[in-house]
């Protein structure tokens, strides 16, 4: 089961990790009834949006020094998966998504257990599942290592399943680790979540329906 203080961590390590040292103000975490806000001074770097930060994207650290020594640490992953992480983390405690956004500085916004969900989704928190995802649900049997579920998929390059497949299904809450605390153990593996069956039967009653 996952802690929301492991949450926590990482909303902060990713603000420190990212925030710009130009400026003059601090990382600030705020407590309030029903949310966490962790504010990170300066903007986001062009390449990237508030709503890349739902989906497999590229990691553009703003100080690449920093950036590798939490990495060698093993406080980060090197490829821009520190909100992805989140978004996994929170659905695996059976919080609501985190929220993402640009106002005075990035801002990561945490949800307290029992906080109030608005009525009908989003767009923003909406799960998308791609051909792709979609695919790589139908292979997944049992508990799957990364290489025995690429093999299975006939994909060579790792980087792009990855960050077409195996990411967006994890971000999603449609496909979780065997072993969250340590994400690149050598015996990792991944399983379909309750969600992930759920989006499996979904698609298919929805082929169905359209033969």
């Amino acid at each position: 089961m996952v802690e929301p203080n492991e949450i926590v961590n990482e909303a902060i390590v990713n603000a420190v990790a990212h925030r710009d040292y130009t400026n003059n103000g601090s990382v600030q975490v705020m407590l309030f009834s029903d949310r966490l806000e962790i504010r990170n001074p300066g903007r986001l770097p062009p390449a990237l949006t508030p709503g890349m930060s739902r989906v497999a994207h590229g990691s553009v650290p703003r100080t690449p020094l920093l950036a590798e020594s939490l990495y060698l640490a093993e406080y980060i992953e090197r490829m821009g998966t520190g909100t992805l992480d989140m978004i996994r983390r929170c659905a695996e405690a059976g919080l609501r998504e985190p929220g993402f956004a640009v106002k005075d500085g990035f801002v990561t916004v945490l949800w307290r257990p029992g906080a109030a969900v608005p009525e009908g989704p989003t767009p923003e928190v909406t799960p998308e599942v791609t051909p792709e995802v979609a695919r790589m649900l139908s292979v997944v049997q049992g508990e799957m290592s990364r290489k025995e579920i690429q093999e299975a998929l006939g994909l060579a390059d790792e980087k792009h399943f990855r960050a077409r497949y195996q990411q967006p299904a994890i971000a999603h809450g449609l496909l979780e680790m065997t072993i969250p605390s340590k994400p690149r153990s050598k015996q990792q593996k991944y399983r379909l979540t309750d969600k992930g069956r759920a989006a499996i039967v979904d698609r298919t009653r929805s082929d169905r329906s359209e033969h």
